[in-house]
């Protein structure tokens, strides 16, 4: 696989097709603290005790609080940013995802950064399909938190 620094840069979508197989990596780590838990916890209605009860989750089988996994995978976008940068674009919209897997827990305190590897890119009507495999790692860790298989549509400007 083609490793290419952060912040790789195409002028154009189609352009896109020559990083398929490329793998960008982020320079910045994100700590995961009880405060960003504790809220995603407040905005999705989720409060089970392994994220919110610090002294109860000490006690359980992480010991400490652990990250809700769809917060780890709601992290991408900010884990992702300034990784590829594509003139030309109106938007970019989540398309899906076709696998996702929660490796292992993230931890209270834990530093996250992301991967990606475009797999794919397709022209569709409204612009194009951008498939990429986007690893989370985990600061310290041989194993990631999360491997997702995304699909975003870029429209174009």
């Amino acid at each position: 696989m083609n490793a290419r620094p952060t912040g790789w840069t195409v002028a154009r979508p189609a352009e896109l097709s020559n990083l398929v197989g490329t793998e960008l990596v982020g320079a910045d780590w994100l700590t995961v603290d009880q405060g960003r838990i504790d809220a995603f916890a407040g905005a999705t209605g989720d409060f089970q005790w392994i994220h919110v009860e610090p002294e109860r989750a000490a006690a359980g089988p992480f010991g400490a609080p652990v990250a809700h996994g769809y917060l780890t995978l709601a992290l991408i976008p900010v884990l992702t940013e300034g990784l590829l940068d594509i003139g030309g674009l109106g938007a970019v919209v989540n398309y899906g995802f076709d696998r996702v897997r929660f490796v292992q827990p993230v931890v209270v305190g834990s530093r996250l950064r992301a991967r990606i590897e475009v797999t794919g890119v397709e022209e569709s009507g409204l612009g194009y399909r951008v498939a990429q495999r986007i690893t989370v790692e985990v600061e310290g860790s041989d194993r990631p938190a999360v491997v997702a298989e995304s699909i975003a549509l870029l429209l174009p400007a």
